[in-house]
């Protein structure tokens, strides 16, 4: 494979952009949020066609979600009234946490074809996480594939760290009603969240797999899904206007939201872990919370197929 990379300054933000030449594969990933902004593959006609909402734009729209690929954590979704308690002490903050609104260290990689970047405890205040634990997230291009892999490091001695987190990535559609988004066969457990918090009410739902049961109307109102028995975690994401698909491998993924605003797009969001219940628990308790021992590290990922039709 064949890799250029370079620097991409617009303003006064700077971007990496990652192009693996011989499959016309490209990402655009910007320091702010270490958001994945750009997934594009270039079409029989030498153009780039971008798979994700809003793809390399990054102006404000003129309405309707913003965001292309929204990296979440140390918490995801939302904690009740933004502040909780972890282990007796406070934490503040909005939507997602705040690793959307920090500018991430790149960090140069000796591997060709990935873009690394680091958040550490000098990045963000005890109130908005207490502990000393660091992330790096890579974005890597192996052949056709993109593996997105998350590695915390708990620098603590003596306690364990809990965290949670995941990726927001809105896929492009050439309309509202023109996506369709296929589910593998097994036992899913969907966790109610009206006014995005946990009711505690559950749904467990046996599926023989194939397009999403789902109705699209109530998108807006997310769909939290826990993949309970479910062997082959091959998803997959389609436009066909447009030609466009995306095979997601969620092989260790334990939850999965799917969201939209009624907007030409589809939010499809590997979780580790879960937003507030109304009866807000301390955080050290939340649903799904992942833990670390001390000193040592976390480890997981996924990866997405981006793919254009022959016709595209």
């Amino acid at each position: 494979m064949k890799f250029t990379q370079r620097e991409d300054k617009r303003g006064d933000r700077l971007f990496d952009v990652l192009t693996e030449e011989e499959n016309g594969l490209r990402l655009i990933v910007s320091r702010l949020g270490a958001e994945l902004i750009s997934v594009a593959r270039r079409d029989a006609g030498g153009k780039w066609i971008g798979f994700l909402n809003r793809d390399n734009e990054i102006g404000p729209p003129a309405k309707g979600w913003a965001n292309h690929a929204t990296v979440m954590g140390y918490y995801l979704h939302r904690i009740k009234n933004e502040r909780t308690l972890y282990r007796g002490q406070e934490i503040r903050g909005g939507t997602h946490s705040f690793l959307r609104g920090k500018v991430w260290h790149f960090i140069e990689s000796d591997r060709n074809g990935e873009l690394t970047y680091r958040v550490t405890p000098k990045d963000f205040s005890t109130t908005e996480y207490p502990l000393r634990v660091s992330l790096d997230l890579t974005y890597r291009i192996e052949d056709t594939r993109i593996s997105i892999v998350f590695k915390f490091k708990n620098d603590e001695l003596g306690l364990i760290a809990h965290v949670s987190f995941g990726l927001h990535p809105g896929f492009a559609a050439t309309s509202f009603d023109s996506f369709r988004f296929e589910m593998p066969a097994g036992l899913y457990r969907r966790h109610f969240s009206p006014e995005n918090y946990l009711s505690g009410e559950t749904e467990d739902i046996r599926f023989a797999g194939g397009e999403m049961p789902f109705a699209k109307e109530k998108l807006e109102g997310s769909y939290i899904l826990e993949l309970v028995e479910v062997p082959n975690r091959t998803f997959t994401y389609a436009d066909p206007p447009k030609g466009r698909s995306v095979t997601l491998d969620l092989s260790g993924v334990p939850y999965l939201t799917l969201w939209s605003d009624g907007g030409p797009f589809l939010c499809v969001e590997p979780c580790w872990g879960l937003t507030d219940h109304h009866a807000q628990r301390a955080f050290e308790n939340k649903e799904g919370i992942q833990q670390i021992a001390p000193g040592q590290e976390l480890v997981a990922g996924f990866s997405l197929e981006p793919q254009l039709s022959l016709s595209a």
